[in-house]
């Protein structure tokens, strides 16, 4: 499966809904580390049927970067039952990214 595009109108269904961890990329199209991040994030979403994937695009979506706090990005959040159960800003490796879920 691929990363779902989050938004304020989705945001409830896909995310605090969510029976899965949900693994949050808050990302620019302009900002060069998140590109780095993109695919490392899309792979995971495609070997991991176990978390749901979920990009927000900080300039589309100011109201959610604001309601995470996101100072810098990329931001990456992990959500389980609703709720923030890890946070990490800058790009990481794969390594890194699955060992904050």
């Amino acid at each position: 499966m691929s990363a779902v595009n989050i938004n304020k109108n989705n945001f409830r269904s896909e995310v605090m809904d969510s029976d899965k961890p949900v693994l949050l990329d808050f990302w620019a199209p302009w900002c060069g580390p998140c590109r780095m991040v993109v695919p490392i994030v899309e792979e995971i979403a495609r070997e991991r049927s176990d978390i749901k994937v979920g990009k927000v695009n900080v300039d589309e979506e100011p109201e959610l970067a604001g309601q995470f706090r996101v100072m810098s990005i990329p931001t990456l959040v992990v959500m389980k039952d609703g709720k923030v159960v890890n946070q990490a800003m800058g790009a990481r490796p794969k390594s890194a990214i699955l060992g904050m879920l």
